[in-house]
């Protein structure tokens, strides 16, 4: 008899963590999209004193990257507590030795992965299952799930079967399709499982522990005459797997009432055609089976849940014997073989069988590209074929090797009665958790089945996304996006223009916009494409200015609240009054940690969400004449025909042959200023009369989009304005200055306007509407087009003001207003380069640097510019140092070809001496560069042997300036002993961190470098260890040039430290201080220079120079460049930021305890700095 239902509205790492909890003693945890939710949720509730079956919190430990998770995974095992992790993609090929050893050794671990794509000719954060296929001969067991609800029923299996078998289970399930899907499902509890352990292969393990009371010894070396043997008497475990998985899956199935098998069969009976699949992948195809069986089609679906073992006996006896014809999808690509994984599994079983079906095989859905039903038939219709195409594509176009089946019209097949919305949002607005929330009150307050997914592209706070939400009175199988939404709300006013935001809006649907516009301005100013698909569509039209609603509550940007609001009032999806009440209640649970304030401005919000207007749709828009969209402004064919569709989330439509020639993963420089998106609010406008010429604006700017610019008489002539002021600076005689703002690249942080010192206290810049600044944006591409740099008239090393005339080569990047590492980054580029080298860390850095489309970093005229690559997360380091070595031998072997053509007949004297010269100056990096402009010309043109050899070598005359970038969570965790190894090695390497104390990328996990007290994801409770001193432990090598800096506490620091480091014949380390959008800082983003400042005037960050080389001058190579403190503004400065107010909300007494404990902290290290700075050198 089925158990009394209670249902959970939750997405599947939430489904797959509420079970993995229970049966969990301990969890080994680090974090990696998209897959960190799991463990957040386990140390959540652990720090909550949530208990698991055995009455106990979990032990919730993070470790310093994947492979110590899997090790500290491994070594609890050994010693007796059931141990879970939770991992992904890189993470999980991370873990691949260890799971061996767990695999060899018999223990019953879990491993819960949200499959993941691999890093290869590019990384993608998205879902397919090419991490758990590399994982295939570990000698772990794989159980994979296809929907939330799946999760929730097996995820347990995976748990219970270990324990029983001893082999080690891998439970997975689609990331991002499955993982963040929100579903309303059926919940099992505690008292559901419990029963279902096996008590005696749960004591026996214990029995087996570690254990000195009777010792035993684990991991011996073998030699060749036993390890053969020995390996192959694990079989009998393997062999008991299936029934074993049968068994729990049969008394599952009588709990929930929910049938399940290790391959579970549907479809028509007498089926001639099947596909065999897993994952998520086998929701969309049973909803085509329905439509397709209804109309006399016989095809069915075997679908996968344990993989390995693949049981043959089991396979078979699913099959209908009437099969002819048969597809296994792979989602996942390995080049190379005979077939992807599965495809070879389903042959290899069929092999020799009776009527052996003919079986193709195809890929589809890498990196989460979606699965539709219009893919389904398209399947379905190759099997009918008489020669059905093999090793097929699906759901793409190749047009170079052909694989692919015929893309077919998109339709949804949800079912009759299935409301259908999506809402277009800026990442950090709101919209994302808004819809959440959203799902949630329908979920549990209705008897609707409801289902969420969210599709975001790669840019931080700032970026795309679309929420797609489903409800019904049907369960929901639609694992795909909607694409014939009821409702649509646009709530970025400028993605009018950017991309078609009604696109397959229903026929009498409903279009919900935010806008600053009135009704009469709306009509105006709405786009001839949208208002005829309108009128012809019978659309009803809302409008809402949130915008400004929002400023005047005091939320800045998020508008979330109140659009949330509107949707509800307009749909009537459930009573209005019933949603104002569990909105409230939302709002109270969220944001209650973050202070009463912020809870009452939520609430207006949601009272101010009926303010929307209705708009007529005049009958004769439906008439209009659309003209062509090509764009009047000359781009490059590269931008016209790839970054373009891209931008405009086209990106689906591009065939094969678009990447021709890129196949390496190779993507042009500076596309991102193409972007031009106009998605701020408010923008920058400059007043001269109050302009000093300081170029701080420009220096703090994270987006490089206000400049600086100089013109000469000539281009003061051309200029389409005329507000300039006389440019300060002999070497600037008769020319004049201009600050110019970049209207529709700016992002409106306000960190320009809030550094601005301007003229006796009136500033230079204030923020204003961006609708009053689109002329402007002429001016703009004036200056850039028109006006040439003036930095070669200064030296732009020398101090702030002049470092900004020259033009930055990072540009117009993909991150969250006011960020605070990219202007670190920025300046790098406008001091380096030209001969810049860049090795960077996976994490934000490497995706707002470098996410396609959109390239930042650009070059000059002369097209130099920065080299950029990403290797992966936890081997940066050694990646940047392999460049060294590169480098250097390519150009000892330039030294090695001068001095034998020095020493020959062959080269005129000429020649000679330049080589002479630069064999002397090669390490200087003007005088290389100026001789390289010399002697490749005369070297081209030469017939001289050796000429011709350094020929093909030019672009090593230049000595190049080499960069290693990431974050705290690579420098201080993941890649600390690579880092450290390239520091030791004493190269000439200069190290950028950009700390922001947290794992900004993936979500704020903590780090190494998270202070006490701090409250992040994995230290729920807040942190209870000091933060890690990197600067310092790399200083005493004693070689390594370390500084720690803060732009918005002193910028002419921060230029000098860079400086230095560079300069620096070996290993530099420059830590930056970076605030971060996951600190929640009080004032907000905007602020994000004035809260360095705060930082180091309360002591809670401080800035030195460790600098080796005055100790050749007899001098202390520590300099401390912070003032003391004013401890008394420490306590006040944590009180500012979110990440540590909530543990004062949450645990009030350990909050007091651990903030004390801060400033302890904060006291210790500068007294240590001041001590090392204060010694007396060279005294004996």
């Amino acid at each position: 008899m089925a158990k009394q239902k209670k249902f959970l509205t939750c997405d599947g790492n939430q489904a797959a963590s509420h079970i993995a909890y229970m049966f969990s003693e301990v969890a080994a945890i680090y974090p990696i999209t998209p897959s960190s939710t799991m463990a957040e949720y386990v140390d959540e509730w652990a720090a909550n004193g949530r208990k698991n079956i055995f009455g106990e919190p979990v032990q919730v430990q993070e470790m310093q990257s994947e492979a110590g998770a899997a090790a500290a995974m491994h070594g609890a095992l050994q010693a007796g507590a059931l141990t879970t992790t939770f991992t992904a993609s890189q993470g999980l090929l991370l873990m691949i030795p260890n799971m061996y050893k767990v695999a060899g050794e018999l223990l019953p671990g879990v491993y819960h992965v949200s499959a993941r794509a691999l890093a290869s000719h590019a990384l993608s954060i998205f879902g397919d299952h090419q991490d758990v296929m590399a994982v295939r001969q570990t000698g772990c067991a794989l159980l994979a799930t296809g929907s939330v609800q799946e999760v929730m029923d097996l995820a347990g299996v995976a748990h219970l079967a270990a324990i029983k078998t001893r082999v080690p289970f891998v439970h997975f399930f689609d990331g991002f399709r499955t993982s963040h899907e929100i579903q309303k499902v059926e919940q099992l509890d505690q008292e559901d499982l419990i029963p279902l352990i096996d008590q005696e292969a749960l004591q026996a393990f214990r029995k087996r522990a570690l254990n000195p009371e009777s010792p035993v010894l684990r991991g011996t070396a073998q030699n060749p005459d036993i390890y053969f043997q020995a390996r192959e008497a694990c079989n009998p475990f393997y062999d008991a797997i299936p029934a074993v998985v049968e068994d729990y899956m049969a008394q599952l199935s009588a709990i929930t009432g929910r049938n399940y098998g290790l391959f579970d069969y549907y479809g028509s009976q007498d089926a001639e055609r099947i596909i065999v699949a897993m994952g998520s992948a086998t929701e969309a195809i049973r909803e085509g089976i329905d439509y397709l069986v209804a109309k006399g089609e016989k095809v069915g679906l075997i679908s996968v849940h344990l993989y390995r073992p693949f049981s043959a006996k089991h396979f078979l006896s699913v099959m209908p014997s009437t099969v002819k014809r048969i597809a296994v999808l792979d989602r996942t690509k390995e080049p190379g073989a005979g077939g992807e994984p599965l495809y070879l599994d389903v042959k290899d079983v069929l092999y020799g069988q009776k009527n052996q079906p003919l079986v193709v095989g195809g890929r589809y859905g890498l990196s989460s590209k979606d699965f539709t039903p219009s893919q389904v038939f398209a399947i379905y219709e190759n099997l009918a074929l008489p020669e059905p195409k093999n090793h097929f594509t699906v759901g793409i176009v190749d047009d170079v090797t052909f694989t692919s089946l015929p893309m077919k019209e998109e339709f949804s097949l949800a079912d009759a009665g299935t409301y259908e919305a999506k809402f277009y949002g800026l990442g950090a607005d709101g919209t994302v958790g808004a819809n959440k929330n959203s799902i949630k009150i329908i979920g549990d307050n209705t008897n609707k089945y409801c289902q969420a997914y969210f599709a975001y592209d790669s840019k931080k706070s700032g970026g795309f996304t679309c929420s797609h939400l489903r409800f019904g009175d049907t369960p929901i199988r639609s694992t795909y996006l909607v694409n014939t939404p009821d409702f649509v709300a646009c709530h970025v006013q400028a993605y009018l223009k950017l991309y078609d935001v009604t696109k397959g809006l229903k026929k009498n649907g409903t279009f919900l916009l935010n806008t600053v516009w009135t009704p009469e301005e709306v009509k105006k100013n709405l786009p001839d494409n949208v208002k005829k698909y309108l009128a012809k569509n019978n659309i009803t039209l809302y409008i809402i200015d949130a915008t400004n609603i929002a400023l005047e509550l005091g939320l800045g940007n998020r508008t979330n609240t109140i659009l949330q609001s509107a949707f509800f009032k307009i749909t009537n999806v459930i009573p209005y009054e019933l949603a104002v009440e569990k909105l409230k209640y939302a709002i109270n649970k969220s944001y209650g940690k973050k202070g009463e304030k912020i809870v009452n401005m939520n609430y207006a919000a949601v009272d101010k969400g009926g303010e929307y207007i209705k708009v007529d749709v005049p009958a004769e828009w439906a008439n209009i004449a659309l003209e062509s969209d090509l764009s009047t402004t000359t781009v490059p064919e590269f931008i016209q025909k790839v970054v373009r569709p891209i931008n405009a989330q086209d990106g689906d439509s591009l065939p094969v042959s678009s990447f021709t020639g890129r196949e390496d993963g190779t993507w042009n420089q500076g596309t991102a200023k193409y972007e031009k998106r106009g998605v701020a609010a408010s923008v920058p406008v400059w007043d001269a009369e109050n302009c000093i010429q300081c170029n701080q604006c420009a220096y703090v700017c994270p987006h490089a989009a206000i400049r600086p610019f100089v013109l000469d008489e000539a281009e003061q002539a051309k200029a389409p304005f005329k507000e300039m002021l006389k440019a300060n600076g002999k070497q600037f005689a008769g020319m004049a200055f201009r600050i110019q703002v970049d209207v529709l690249d700016c992002m409106g942080c306000n960190n320009c306007v809030d550094v601005c010192p301007g003229n006796k206290g009136n500033k230079a810049l204030e923020l204003v509407a961006i609708e009053t600044q689109y002329p402007n944006q002429d001016n703009w591409d004036f200056c850039m087009n028109e006006v040439s740099s003036k930095q070669h008239l200064v030296d732009v090393k020398a101090n702030v003001k002049n470092s900004q005339l020259a033009t930055p080569l990072f540009e117009s990047s993909g991150a969250c207003a006011g960020c605070g590492e990219t202007p670190y980054v920025k300046l790098v580029t406008q001091l380096y380069g030209e001969r810049q080298m860049v090795a960077n860390a996976t994490g934000c850095s490497s995706i707002y640097s470098a996410s396609a489309p959109s390239t930042p970093y650009t070059t000059t005229p002369e097209g130099r510019g920065p080299a950029w690559a990403n290797s992966l997360f936890e081997d940066n380091a050694e990646f940047g140092l392999g460049m060294v070595f590169a480098e250097e031998h390519m150009r000892a072997r330039i030294v090695r070809i001068m001095n034998e053509a020095i020493a020959s007949d062959c080269c005129p004297n000429e020649i000679k001496d330049l080589f002479k010269e630069w064999l002397e100056n090669r390490l200087d990096e003007q005088k290389s560069k100026e001789l390289q402009k010399q002697i490749t010309p005369l070297v081209k043109a030469s017939t001289c042997s050796h000429c011709q050899q350094i020929a093909t070598m030019t672009q090593y005359l230049v000595k190049q300036s080499q960069w290693i970038i990431g974050g705290d969570g690579w420098a201080y965790d993941i890649g600390f002993g690579g880092l450290d190894h390239v520091i030791a090695s004493g190269k000439n390497v200069n190290i950028l961190v950009l700390d922001t104390e947290i794992y900004s990328n993936t979500g704020g996990q903590a780090s190494k470098s998270t202070p006490v007290g701090a409250v992040a994801k994995f230290a729920a409770s807040g942190k209870k260890v000091r933060k890690k001193d990197l600067g310092l432990i790399a200083a005493t090598y004693g070689y390594v040039y370390v500084a720690q800096v803060a732009m918005g506490a002193n910028q002419a620091q921060t230029l000098k430290a860079i400086r230095e480091a560079e300069a620096y014949d070996g290993p530099s380390l420059v830590i930056a201080y970076s605030p971060c959008i996951s600190h929640g800082i009080a004032a907000g983003m905007g602020k994000a220079q004035e809260e360095q400042k705060r930082a180091v005037e309360c002591g809670y960050w401080h800035l030195y120079r460790y600098n080796p080389d005055m100790e050749l001058e007899g001098k202390n190579p520590m300099q401390l460049d912070s003032k003391e403190p004013d401890w008394s503004k420490f306590q006040d400065f944590l009180k500012g930021e979110v990440r540590y107010t909530s543990l004062l909300k949450q645990f009030p007494q350990e909050a007091k305890e651990l903030f004390e404990a801060a400033e302890n902290n904060a006291k210790w290290r500068y007294n240590s700095y001041k001590r090392m700075a204060n010694q007396q050198w060279n005294v004996e």
